[in-house]
C-alpha cells in the first residue's frame, strides 16, 4: 500500500506519449496523473520532414494530448512550465497557479541553440518549437500561392540530419506550388563544417551534397553565420546572402530555467540522469528525450531515443511510486537513421553504411504509421485495482486509494466537510495571491469568523440572485473554476445586473488533506480570477467530500428597477443576436468516450472562457429588448422561453447560427449529450419541424451549453452596427441570426429558413 501521491508529467514528448498510453492501460492506484503541457498536441519528429513536404495531414503526425490525456486519467494543464520550486516541490507555470507534485518527470524537448548571434531572436524562424514553426511555414507556403510572380529566397542555417531534410522536403512542397503557379524560390544550406551531416558516414555525406546540389540547393561549407538581418544572412568570412526568411536549424539547446532551479545539468543545461532515468540531484525527478543527457551512456539529441525510453520511464515511475527497486536502462549505441530526400525515397545511415531508395521511404511510412496508430487506436481501458467501492464507476483522475489512516467509509451529514485547517490555508493562499479590498456593502464576510455573510443593498437597487452548480467536464480544476464562474455570472449578465457577491459551493473528491488542499486551491484560484476581474468578492461558501469535483455559486448582484433586461421584451421587427457557437455538450459527450479531437476541445473552451459581461454592454449600448444566456435547455429551449414570455414567434436563419468546429462531424457519427432526449422535448415548437429534422446538425438545436452564449434582440436599425461591434471586442462568432415577428392563433412560434 502506498500513499496518495502527485505524478506530474512536464512536456507531452514522445517519451511521455508513451508513458501515457501505458498508465492508461495499467494505471497506478492511489495516483493522480497531471500532465502539463503548452501544446494539445504534440509531433512525432519521424514524420515532420514528411508533413513539411506534403506527404502527411497535420493529424496523421501529430499525437493528440488531450485525448491521450483523458484515456489515461490524466489531469491536463495547457500552459508553458517556466521553473520548478524544488524547495516545497512546485512547478512554475506562466499563466496558472503553482502545481505541487510528489513525482516530477520531464520531457520537453529542445530548442536550437541561437548562440547570442546578432538578429537571431529577432528574425529566423526556429525548428523547434514545432507548431510555431509550422505556423510561419504554412504561412509562406499561402504567400508563395498568393503571389505567383514573386521571387522569394530561403536560408536554412544548420548542416545536420534536419537541415539538410528540411531543405529537400521545404523544395518539395514549394515544387509542388509551383506546379500550379510560376513562382521562382531559391533555397540556401548553410554548414560551418566543410561537410554536411556530422556523424555519418563519408558516403552519405558526400551523396546528400550531391544530391542538394543536382536538385539547385545552394550549399555554403565552411560558412559561420555572424548575424540574421530582416532579408539576408551574413557570415564571418563576408559572405552575404540575400534571404527572405531564415530558418535556424542548429545544435540543440535547453531552456535556461532547468539550470536556474537548480538542477544538476551538464555544461549545455540539460538535466543529468543516471541509468534509472533520475535526476543526479533530486531521485524523485525523472528526465527522458532530449531534455536528458545519461551521464553513462551519452548519445545524440534523436528522436529515436526519446521512443525506446518510453518504456523504461513507465517501468521505473511505476516502481518509484510503489517503493520498488529501479531497473537501469542502456541505450543502443548505434541505430539507423533514415533521412526523407522530399521525393518518396530515403537515405539509409548505419555505420559505415549508406542506400537511396523509395523502398527505404516505404519501410520508413510503415514504421512511423504503425508508431502512430497505437495513439489514435487506443485500446480498451482497464480499471485500476484495488480502489474504493464507492469510486468504482470515476474517471481515474479522480482516484485515489484510501489512505492507511482514515476509516474504511466515508461519513455523511456535517462529517463529509472538508477539514478548517485545509480550507484555512487555502483561503490564505488565496488572500495573499489575490488581493481584493472588501467593498463597503459587504458588512461581513470571509475575512470574519461568523457563520453568514451580511451585505447590503443599495435603496435604489434591485438583489438579483442566481445559483448554478454542476460536476466538472474538463480535468482541469483551474480552468474548470473559470469556466463554472463564467457560467453562474452569465446569468447576472444576461439580465444586466453587476456581479456583487457570490457564495462558494464545493465537492472535492476523497483523498488525503494535502491532495484535496492542492485541488481545492487550484479550483478556486481559476474561480478568484474570474471574479477578480468582475469585481466580485466570494464572501463564504461550503465545502464537503464526494466522489467527483463539483462547484458553483450562488450569486448576487445589483441593477436599478429601470434597467433590468428581461426575456419577455421581444418586438416584432427586433433582430435576434446570438453571441457564441453552440456545441460545447456534443463535444464533451465525445471527449468522454475519446472520440473527440483535442483541438475542438481547445476551441470549445476558448468559447466557453469567454466572458458574457462586456457583450451585455454592447446589448445595452444598442438598445436590446430582451435576452438570455444559452445554457442547459439548449438553443431551442430558452429561445422558447423568450418567445412565450414576449408573446410573439421567430423566423431563425438556419445557416447563420454558429456551430463549433468539430460538432457536425461527432453528429454525424451520433454523439449527442446526455440531457438531449428532455431537450429535444421542444421540438414541438418549432412550426416546421418535419422539414428540417433531417438536416445534418439538427441535434445542435437542443444542445445543452457551458459558459453558453447570450441570446438577445435589438431594433432592427441598431442590430448590424452591434453584431460588428461584438465581433471586433471578440465574440467572432456574433450573428444576426433570425428577426421576431407577431404570433400566430395555435401555430408554434418558431420557424427556420
Amino acid at each position: 500500500m502506498t500513499n496518495d501521491k502527485d505524478l506530474v508529467l512536464i512536456g507531452g514528448g514522445h517519451s511521455h506519449a508513451i508513458a501515457l498510453r501505458m498508465l492508461g492501460m495499467n494505471p497506478l492506484p492511489g495516483v493522480r496523473l497531471t500532465l502539463i503541457t503548452n501544446v494539445s498536441y504534440t509531433p512525432y519528429s519521424g514524420m515532420l520532414p514528411g508533413h513539411v513536404a506534403g506527404f502527411y495531414t497535420f493529424d496523421e503526425c501529430h499525437i493528440d494530448l488531450r485525448r491521450l490525456a483523458q484515456f489515461a486519467g490524466a489531469q491536463l494543464y495547457i500552459d508553458k512550465a517556466v521553473g520548478l520550486d524544488l524547495n516545497s516541490n512546485k512547478v512554475i507555470c506562466a499563466n496558472r497557479p503553482p502545481v505541487a507534485f510528489d513525482v516530477l518527470s520531464i520531457d520537453i524537448g529542445s530548442t536550437p541553440a541561437k548562440e547570442s548571434i546578432p538578429g537571431v531572436a529577432n528574425y529566423a524562424i526556429p525548428a523547434k518549437p514545432v507548431p510555431q514553426f509550422l505556423t510561419r511555414w504554412n504561412q509562406i507556403i499561402e504567400t508563395i500561392a498568393q503571389h505567383p510572380q514573386q521571387s522569394l529566397s530561403l536560408g536554412i542555417v544548420g548542416g545536420g540530419a534536419g537541415g539538410v531534410e528540411l531543405a529537400m522536403t521545404m523544395q518539395r512542397r514549394i515544387n509542388d506550388v509551383e506546379t500550379r503557379h510560376s513562382t521562382s524560390v531559391k533555397i540556401h544550406l548553410f554548414h560551418r563544417g566543410k561537410q554536411l551531416l556530422p556523424g555519418h558516414n563519408s558516403w552519405v555525406q558526400r551523396y546528400v551534397q550531391k544530391l542538394l546540389k543536382k536538385r539547385g540547393i545552394q550549399v555554403h561549407l565552411g560558412e559561420t553565420v555572424s548575424q540574421i538581418l530582416p532579408d539576408k544572412i551574413c557570415c564571418e568570412s563576408g559572405l552575404v546572402v540575400d534571404c527572405d526568411y531564415s530558418f535556424w536549424v542548429t545544435q540543440a539547446a535547453a531552456p535556461s530555467w532547468i539550470a536556474e532551479s537548480g538542477i544538476h545539468t551538464n555544461s549545455k543545461g540539460f538535466i543529468s540522469v543516471s541509468d534509472t532515468l533520475q535526476s543526479l540531484s533530486h531521485p524523485h525527478i525523472f528526465a527522458a528525450g532530449d531534455i536528458a543527457t545519461m551521464v553513462h551512456h551519452p548519445r545524440p539529441k534523436a528522436g529515436v531515443f526519446a521512443v525506446r525510453q518510453g518504456k523504461p520511464l513507465v517501468g521505473n515511475l511505476r516502481c518509484f511510486v510503489q517503493g520498488k527497486a529501479l531497473h537501469p536502462y542502456k541505450p543502443q549505441r548505434r541505430y539507423l537513421s533514415l533521412i526523407g530526400t522530399g521525393d518518396g525515397s530515403a537515405i539509409a545511415s548505419w555505420g559505415s553504411f549508406g542506400w537511396h531508395s523509395r523502398l527505404l521511404w516505404r519501410w520508413k511510412d510503415h514504421i512511423d504509421r504503425k508508431f502512430m496508430r497505437q495513439f489514435r487506436d487506443l485500446p480498451a481501458m482497464t480499471p485500476a485495482k484495488n480502489l474504493p467501492d464507492k469510486t468504482q464507476n470515476l474517471t481515474k483522475s479522480t482516484l485515489l486509494k484510501k489512505p492507511e489512516n482514515t476509516p474504511p467509509m466515508y461519513c455523511a451529514g456535517c462529517g463529509s466537510k472538508v477539514g478548517s485547517t485545509t480550507l484555512e490555508r487555502v483561503l490564505k493562499r488565496l488572500q495573499d495571491e489575490y488581493p481584493f479590498p472588501t467593498p463597503e456593502d459587504i458588512i461581513l464576510g470571509l475575512g470574519t469568523p461568523d457563520d453568514a455573510a451580511v451585505i447590503k443593498v443599495p435603496a435604489d437597487k434591485l438583489l438579483v440572485q442566481t445559483v448554478d452548480y454542476f460536476r466538472t467536464l474538463i480535468n482541469d480544476p483551474f480552468i474548470f473554476g473559470q469556466i463554472s464562474t463564467h457560467h453562474c455570472l452569465s446569468d447576472l449578465f444576461a439580465m444586466g445586473a453587476t456581479p456583487q457577491s457570490v457564495l462558494a459551493m464545493v465537492t472535492v473528491p476523497y483523498g488525503t488533506a494535502e491532495k484535496q488542499e492542492e485541488t481545492l486551491y487550484q479550483l478556486l484560484s481559476g474561480a478568484m480570477k474570474v471574479l477578480s476581474q468582475v469585481q466580485a468578492p466570494l464572501v463564504g461558501g461550503h465545502t464537503t467530500e464526494g466522489t467527483e469535483l463539483t462547484f458553483g455559486l450562488s450569486c448576487n448582484g445589483l441593477v436599478h428597477p429601470q434597467q433590468i433586461i428581461k426575456k419577455s421584451g421581444m418586438k416584432p421587427g427586433d433582430q435576434l443576436i446570438l453571441t457564441k457557437g453552440l456545441g460545447t455538450g456534443i463535444l464533451f459527450a465525445a471527449h468522454k468516450r475519446l472520440r473527440a479531437k483535442g483541438r475542438w476541445i481547445d476551441q470549445a473552451v476558448e468559447s466557453m472562457l469567454l466572458s458574457n459581461q462586456e457583450a451585455v454592454k454592447v446589448f445595452r449600448d444598442h438598445g436590446v429588448t430582451a435576452c438570455t444566456d444559452v445554457t442547459g435547455f439548449g438553443f431551442v429551449g430558452h429561445l422558447v422561453e423568450m418567445v412565450q414570455a414576449s408573446g410573439v414567434a421567430v423566423e431563425l436563419e438556419w445557416d447563420r447560427i454558429s456551430i463549433l468546429e468539430g460538432v457536425t462531424e461527432l453528429v454525424e457519427q451520433g454523439i449527442v449529450s446526455s440531457l438531449y432526449p428532455q431537450n429535444v422535448q421542444a421540438a414541438r415548437f418549432i412550426s416546421n419541424q418535419e422539414e428540417i429534422c433531417d438536416r445534418a446538425n439538427y441535434p445542435v438545436l437542443f444542445d445543452p451549453q457551458t459558459s453558453g452564449g447570450l441570446l438577445a434582440t435589438i431594433p432592427e436599425d441598431q442590430a448590424v452596427n452591434c453584431e460588428k461591434v461584438l465581433q471586433e471586442l471578440g465574440y467572432k462568432q456574433s450573428c444576426i441570426i433570425g428577426q421576431v415577428i407577431s404570433a400566430s392563433s395555435g401555430a408554434p412560434p418558431l420557424r427556420f429558413f
